[in-house]
């Protein structure tokens, strides 16, 4: 999935440049003793304590409020001032895509059996049965593959330390002309870099990310992955059940229904489901709630058209 780096958390790579060049003597080209860095070491990481919530700025930008964006900025510390991102953001994509993927191929199931004039009780078996063993592997795939990408983040991570452990003159020098290609000029892209290698682990996470490319894990990596797993398989099992649950609460209220009915409650149930995981996808963006949720609601839709013509097809040529 996608991860939470230490810039995401702390301060932006830019802010750093600023932040550098601000507190620099011009006299020396050396920081100023009153930087604010926390812990010690050659490890030191520049990094905000600040736990606050950005939801000022967020509505700020929203409403492309530029006076409440500056006055948010200008109320707060300029070390602890960058916005800590939603938490709940780094797992939207696993609760995102199981529950779009178990809602899809749960009702694939339904339609799939009712192109097929299957009986109600076989849908309900092989759905429910479906769902969970589907919900099971997707949890652990995705435990297993995050927990993987990790895993070789970190090693490229000691690779990138080894290399400036035993090169430095070379990796400072990648780094000047990346931070040039970025726009700003040599002199000061050499005094940034040059203030920002003195703190070795900081400065390796920095060329992980300009360098390759990469956002480095946080220490509890695993356990992160792990939530995914359980994020995604609990998702994939919840969404999948509600196509499934309407072929045993209809007949409750509505003995008489038949399994024409049951399929249409199906799919009325479905709609919303679908509608609903595309608002609540656009909470974490920008974009419009109602294009969010009809955008799910069409592509689900389209996928579940195509299973029942699907099965309609299978069952003609069974009949023949």
């Amino acid at each position: 999935g996608e991860r939470k780096n230490k810039f995401e958390r702390g301060i932006s790579r830019w802010q750093v440049c600023l932040l550098i060049l601000s507190k620099l003597d011009p006299a020396n080209n050396m920081p100023h003793a009153n930087i604010d860095y926390e812990g010690t070491g050659e490890g030191t990481k520049l990094l905000p304590s600040d736990n606050g919530q950005e939801k000022d700025a967020r509505k700020a930008f929203e409403g492309a409020d530029v006076e409440a964006s500056r006055n948010y900025h200008d109320n707060r510390d300029l070390l602890n001032s960058e916005e800590q991102h939603q938490t709940e953001g780094g797992l939207l994509k696993p609760m995102i895509f199981g529950g779009l993927d178990g809602i899809l191929t749960s009702f694939a199931i339904v339609a799939g059996a009712a192109g097929g004039s299957l009986s109600t009780g076989v849908v309900l078996v092989l759905g429910f049965s479906n769902i969970f063993a589907d919900a099971l592997s997707m949890g652990v795939g995705e435990f297993l593959s995050s927990k993987a990408e990790n895993e070789w983040i970190l090693s490229e991570r000691k690779r990138e330390a080894w290399e400036m452990e035993n090169y430095p003159e070379g990796e400072i020098r990648e780094m000047v002309e990346i931070y040039e290609s970025r726009g700003m000029s040599k002199d000061d892209a050499q005094i940034v870099i040059d203030t920002m290698s003195k703190y070795k682990d900081f400065f390796v996470d920095v060329m992980m990310a300009e360098e390759l490319q990469l956002q480095v894990p946080e220490d509890d990596h695993v356990w992160e992955s792990f939530k995914e797993g359980v994020v995604m398989f609990c998702s994939f099992a919840t969404f999948g059940s509600f196509p499934l649950l309407g072929y045993v609460i209809f007949p409750t209220f509505f003995p008489d229904m038949g399994s024409d009915g049951l399929f249409y409650g199906a799919c009325a149930v479905t709609g919303v489901v679908l509608f609903g995981m595309g608002c609540v996808k656009s909470i974490f963006s920008t974009a419009n709630w109602f294009l969010c949720g009809m955008e799910t609601l069409l592509l689900g839709g389209a996928c579940a058209t195509v299973a029942f013509t699907i099965g309609q097809f299978v069952d003609g040529l069974v009949e023949t």
